[in-house]
């Protein structure tokens, strides 16, 4: 990333897709962050971030369940031991699960454990994390990735003013219903952070082909990797609390 440098970067959901598109991205950066630490829910079976972990030598491989209270503890206290005094700079929160579930299909426990990973975990991740990212930002100014900052990778399905351009998505009520209240988790932490320091955004990633895009979408997660670091490098304060996609356009709530 470019000066000023973020120095730490913790990323959820790294076994695929993004987030380990993310992760291999930011390794492979220069100059990269002193620590990449790339977390998922079984690392002993995310053979491709075990290479990273191998190659890299700033790539720290973290066991993180984002619903398990107890695996989040854990974690926060490991992270700590590795960034030490100088805190967490930036936080992704890119953990997430779809179920393709239209209006005959939906039910209560869809909805509700989409939810619990998509939404809630999220808030609880960040909320763990908030004394880490508040270290760092004690120790830079100005906003962005190079002092504190939170990324909830959000969806262009979650745009409540778009629902009638993407009728593809009301196969998925669920995800995107849990998705904009994602983006309401932004922008209560951009407005209750910023005398803090911390910057928050909502990153739309782009229609990717990944587990949870399928085969239709028109992008490999590759081709995006580069135009999100992009963003995430040029975030200042203008950006706090807002909703973009991976190119930096803003897109409606």
């Amino acid at each position: 990333m470019a000066q000023p440098r973020c120095r730490s970067v913790l990323i959820t959901g790294c076994s695929r897709g993004i987030g380990l598109g993310l992760v291999r991205g930011l390794a492979a950066a220069t100059p990269s962050p002193d620590f990449v630490l790339a977390t998922c829910r079984d690392p002993e079976k995310a053979q491709e971030l075990q290479q990273l972990s191998k190659q890299y030598s700033n790539v720290k491989l973290l066991q993180l369940d984002v619903v398990c209270e107890n695996s989040i503890k854990k974690v926060v206290k490991e992270v700590e031991e590795i960034v030490g005094d100088k805190g967490l700079n930036c936080l992704i929160n890119n953990a997430g699960i779809n179920v393709l579930a239209s209006l005959e299909e939906v039910t209560a426990e869809t909805m509700l454990t989409i939810y619990e990973t998509n939404t809630v975990a999220q808030l609880m991740v960040t909320k763990a994390f908030l004394p880490l990212l508040r270290k760092a930002a004690q120790l830079s100014t100005g906003m962005g990735c190079h002092r504190a900052a939170i990324i909830n990778m959000s969806s262009l399905a979650a745009s409540m003013q778009l629902v009638q351009a993407n009728e593809m998505f009301l196969k998925v009520y669920p995800y995107r219903i849990a998705k904009t209240a994602l983006n309401m988790i932004t922008r209560c932490l951009a407005a209750d952070l910023k005398s803090d320091g911390i910057l928050c955004i909502s990153l739309h990633p782009g229609w990717l082909q990944t587990d949870m895009g399928g085969n239709m979408a028109p992008m490999q997660v590759q081709e995006a990797i580069p135009g999100i670091l992009s963003v995430l490098d040029r975030l200042g304060e203008k950006e706090n609390g807002s909703f973009l996609d991976w190119q930096g356009e803003t897109l409606p709530w």
